[in-house]
């Protein structure tokens, strides 16, 4: 088992930042973010694994920013130029044996933190 603990939500307005932060129990191959809207599908936004390969979503291609500290099972992302659209729960995310923007199982998930962006 791996405990994810996410930290960094909040409220911004349109255009604005946020930084979000994991840290979890042990070391994992992978960790990354998912975000769910009202009504939506969980979607994956962006993976590291542990080796510093990284992937994005299209949607968020050169805003976000994911990076991780293996020394201390850590890793954040950096949002930018966030838009109304992106208002959701914003979910850390890790497993052992690989890593993908998919809904799949297999995941270890924290409890969420709130992003929300007005306009």
């Amino acid at each position: 088992q791996v405990q994810l603990v996410e930290s960094g939500g909040g409220s911004v307005q349109t255009g604005g930042s946020l930084r979000l932060s994991c840290s979890a129990s042990r070391s994992t191959f992978c960790m990354g973010w998912f975000r769910q809207a009202p009504g939506k599908e969980r979607e994956g936004i962006a993976y590291i694994t542990m080796y510093g390969t990284t992937r994005y979503a299209d949607s968020v291609k050169g805003r976000f920013t994911i990076s991780r500290d293996n020394a201390k099972n850590t890793q954040t992302l950096q949002m930018n130029s966030l838009q109304p659209e992106e208002t959701a729960m914003y979910y850390c995310a890790a497993r052992q044996d690989r890593c993908g923007l998919g809904l799949e199982d297999g995941y270890y998930w924290g409890q969420g933190t709130q992003v929300t962006v007005s306009s």
